[in-house]
């Protein structure tokens, strides 16, 4: 295990999120922004054990997993501006993180959208006789919805190489977990369906990082599907400037005291790693997200017409241009 690579993945989810609420705040960034802080030890952990060419499919709050993934972060906040030099050319922005390049089929703006799709991905490398694994990060809202159960249970049926990472935050948009679920933990509901599963607290990297392991290496061996449930609590509102009504500043204080970043950073000193090894990654990586900062805001916007490109592959635009201009 990379100890400090894991503090490095983690502390520029930190940084980017952070920047990225500062800068929507002063109303420098369009749309709406939902953030992961207090949830970064999760995507550290998991996309660990990925190679380049596995998949992830990912949520509104998608940052964390594509950075993860190990997406460029110039590219990222180019998206977020709506730029052209964004990793959607500036089409998709916060919601919708998607680079094929590096397996990151896409954020998704729907709740449990990203599931299906990763069981599809997941189908297609069993077919075509690969050991490639899809990993779907989704929170706790979606385990409530149709498309999570059906795709748990064809997962299963069909022993797809795929890990379902459930972001157990406690919060379904403003809804808690247990005012909108019959059943008390997701992983254990989920051996319902026969797939492995594992409950671990998501605040701790360290877990995270070999409960992954564990999953991933069975879906990479062809064992079939899992399911990681990882507990944790997001720090920040379900979205930047949502009044946050349902939950008290003190209920939030007492979570930051679990910070998963403080925590990692604590037992990293305890365990021998000097504070300026630390401070040097802090530095560095903030120094990255500066530089993504300039670029995004130094970077064109998009023409107008290009509102009507990459719309479809180019086959299917040939095909298209045949059929319907002849």
């Amino acid at each position: 295990m990379d100890a400090l690579g894991l503090y490095r993945i983690m502390v520029r989810i930190r940084y980017f999120e952070e920047r990225v609420e500062a800068l929507f705040l002063e109303g420098r960034l369009p749309g709406f922004v939902h953030l992961s802080i207090g949830q970064e030890a999760i995507p550290a952990g998991v996309c660990a054990h990925l190679r380049r060419d596995d998949y992830v499919t990912s949520t509104h709050r998608c940052h964390g997993h594509a950075i993860a993934k190990g997406m460029d972060v110039r590219e990222m906040m180019a998206e977020l501006f709506g730029k052209r030099s964004g990793s959607c050319r500036g089409k998709g922005g916060s919601m919708h993180i998607f680079d094929a390049r590096l397996g990151m089929l896409g954020a998704n703006g729907i709740v449990c959208g990203g599931v299906p799709i990763a069981a599809g991905a997941a189908l297609a490398a069993q077919l075509l006789q690969q050991d490639r694994v899809a990993v779907a990060f989704l929170g706790d809202g979606a385990t409530a919805r149709g498309p999570f159960h059906e795709t748990l249970n064809l997962a299963s049926l069909w022993r797809l190489p795929v890990v379902f990472v459930v972001e157990q935050n406690g919060f379904a948009s403003t809804t808690r977990y247990e005012e909108s679920h019959a059943f008390r933990s997701v992983a254990e509901f989920a051996r319902g369906y026969g797939l492995a599963s594992l409950r671990v607290d998501g605040n701790d990297v360290e877990a995270v990082y070999h409960a992954a392991s564990e999953l991933v290496g069975r879906a990479r061996a062809g064992e079939g599907p899992g399911l990681l449930e990882a507990v944790t609590y997001r720090l920040r509102a379900h979205y930047v400037g949502d009044p946050q009504r349902y939950r008290t500043r003190e209920e939030v204080e007492a979570a930051e005291e679990r910070d998963p970043l403080r925590r990692w950073r604590q037992t990293l000193l305890g365990r021998g790693f000097p504070e300026p090894a630390l401070a040097a990654v802090e530095a560095e990586e903030s120094q990255k997200i500066e530089d993504a900062v300039r670029f995004a805001e130094e970077s064109p916007f998009p023409e107008p017409q290009e509102a009507l490109e990459d719309l479809v592959s180019e086959p299917e635009l040939a095909r298209w241009e045949r059929t319907y201009r002849a």
